[in-house]
């Protein structure tokens, strides 16, 4: 309620266990109290607050997160599958969807890792003592979700010396030792998100789904609005009176135009506070985009993807930041496909006025502000629009 938080449902519970160097997302539904009765009393054991952007994404890109070489369904389903077909044998206690692969898991007493292959099924996790034969005299059991948690863990490289740094771990509700850690490692983050989410669904099943659409309930009954890309609409300014524009091939058209006069007009625009860009000092230009909270100043680029990486890998999480390579230049940091992206934003100088542009001057922005607000509503030359920008608040 301090920090406003109230109607924005990606804020999320997280448990951080320092000493074992794991955390994980607590769901919407359990008992926070519960989870704290299972720490121990000399630990680094802490709770963590912040946003995480892709905590139910997959329920509305199914296909993003289940790569189809990864997804074994029943034979109901001819194996051609859409977006809700996907999630219902998930939810669906009958259906006995699998996912497998290839993953390192490190050798119990050991420092050492091997590959295995992998069979995640709802009775638990598996790998196979002989290639990839799913047969089960050759299936050896690992762990079940009953009694369990998945963890990711947070240097798997250079605390477990994992071979990747998309490690992950099953922990036992009942047994906290590192000895007692079912250490995992995936090859690249897709592979590591498909497992960890499939291990969710398995677990809590159908209560995610209700975790899910509670908040949009909730939100149907209140007379609040969440301030979320939903409630942005196509306006016209061009008459005598505002108008909403409801035909999309409209709304596209006029996006497009919008898009065209940013770059004949850039030289002349006006500045936020209603004055011509060229009386606006350099000074000003700084501060006025280093209150926004969608800037971050000094961060490198492995902190930059770090941060993007905890808040969720999902289409157009993003931060503006310093360049650490070119200084007096820019950084715009930006997630696509689950992969995140370096865009360097340039000064141009135009006969002693200074602008940013992302795409060689083509289109010229008077300060970062003005660059921002129009690719949350534009996509240009990026992959994807803005549209969740990174909060360095953590409570």
């Amino acid at each position: 309620m301090k920090n406003h938080c109230i109607d924005d449902h990606s804020w999320t519970l997280f448990e951080h266990l320092s000493h074992l160097g794991i955390e994980r997302t607590i769901e919407d539904h359990e008992s926070v109290m519960e989870v704290l009765s299972g720490w121990g009393v000399d630990t680094d054991s802490r709770l963590y607050f912040r946003k995480n952007y892709a905590k139910y994404e997959f329920f509305n890109k199914p296909l993003d997160f289940f790569p189809d070489h990864m997804v074994s369904l029943s034979s109901e389903t001819n194996g051609i599958m859409n977006h809700s077909q996907l999630i219902q044998t998930f939810l669906n206690s009958s259906t006995c969807p699998e996912i497998h692969g290839y993953l390192h898991a490190k050798e119990q007493g050991r420092k050492s890792w091997k590959k295995f292959y992998f069979v995640l099924r709802r009775s638990g996790l598996y790998f196979s003592n002989k290639g990839t034969s799913k047969e089960p005299r050759h299936l050896q059991f690992i762990a079940e979700f009953s009694d369990g948690d998945v963890y990711t863990l947070l240097s798997a490289k250079k605390i477990h010396g994992a071979p990747t740094d998309y490690g992950f771990c099953v922990k036992s509700t009942k047994r906290g030792s590192p000895r007692d850690l079912k250490l995992l490692c995936a090859d690249d983050e897709q592979t590591r998100t498909c497992w960890v989410t499939a291990m969710r669904l398995f677990k809590y099943g159908l209560q995610l789904y209700q975790n899910f659409i509670q908040p949009h309930q909730k939100q149907k009954a209140s007379p609040m609005r969440s301030i979320s890309e939903n409630s942005l609409v196509a306006m016209d300014f061009s008459g005598h009176k505002s108008r909403v524009i409801e035909n999309p091939s409209e709304a596209l058209s006029v996006a497009v135009e919008e898009g065209l006069s940013w770059r004949r007009k850039s030289c002349h625009r006006l500045s936020s506070h209603g004055s011509p860009s060229t009386s606006q000092s350099p000074m000003s230009n700084i501060a006025l985009h280093m209150a926004q909270p969608w800037f971050h100043s000094k961060l490198s680029r492995d902190e930059a993807h770090r941060l993007i990486t905890q808040q969720g890998l999902i289409d157009g999480v993003f931060l503006l930041r310093d360049s650490q390579s070119n200084p007096k230049t820019f950084v715009l940091s930006l997630c696509h496909t689950q992969r995140i992206k370096h865009f360097q934003i340039l000064p141009v100088d135009d006969e002693g006025d200074l602008f940013y542009s992302l795409d060689d001057g083509h289109t010229r922005f008077t300060d970062l502000i003005q660059l921002v607000e129009f690719y949350q509503l534009n996509r240009g030359v990026l992959p994807c629009k803005l549209k969740h920008h990174c909060a360095r608040i953590t409570l």
